[in-house]
């Protein structure tokens, strides 16, 4: 995933150098302007990077990266309540597929947490399936620090389970600091 965003980032920039040496071969006297287009976009596009690494470092994924499955249960189980939800965590064993009970605005959402070094798959999502009616649950999400398989999106999304992936673990994390400061 990583490597396609940064294939996709060069191409984009390669263009723009392309497009602004045959602006200003066919145009000339336009140099001045679309050399400073060019520059704007470019510090455009770093500022926006730029952003992105500092809420990737401030986050603290690294420190997620390194926790077992049951730290980043309690993790997620701290992160909650900073975003305004009730949440309860499931007795380790016999949890029935659910790490987190989470309650807001009367729903009951029930989370399946996973701290995985590769990508999670379908088996998370038949597991929070599952274990919606046991928990007579509104919504189910699955969270990891992690990505998705293709499979997991697909039954996810005939089953309307929400998954949360590393990107959008970062933003709920910035939400919860932010929260915390006000």
């Amino acid at each position: 995933m990583a490597k396609r965003k940064k294939k996709q980032d060069e191409s984009i920039l390669g263009s723009l150098l392309v497009m602004t040496f045959f602006g200003v071969l066919w145009k000339p006297e336009f140099l001045v302007p679309i050399v400073m287009v060019s520059a704007a976009i470019i510090l455009l596009y770093m500022y926006v990077n730029v952003k992105k690494l500092r809420e990737l470092r401030q986050s603290g994924i690294y420190d997620i990266d390194k926790m077992s499955g049951h730290q980043f249960e309690k993790y997620l189980g701290s992160l909650f309540p900073a975003l305004g939800y009730k949440t309860e965590i499931t007795k380790a064993s016999n949890d029935f597929g659910a790490d987190l009970i989470l309650r807001k605005n009367d729903r009951r959402i029930i989370v399946q947490a996973k701290r995985y070094k590769n990508n999670v798959g379908i088996k998370s999502v038949q597991e929070i399936v599952g274990a919606k009616e046991f928990y007579k649950a509104d919504e189910t999400w699955v969270v990891t620090n992690s990505e998705f398989t293709a499979a997991a999106y697909k039954l996810a999304k005939v089953n309307q389970v929400v998954l949360i992936n590393r990107e959008k673990l970062i933003k709920l994390i910035s939400q919860g600091k932010r929260a915390k400061r006000n």
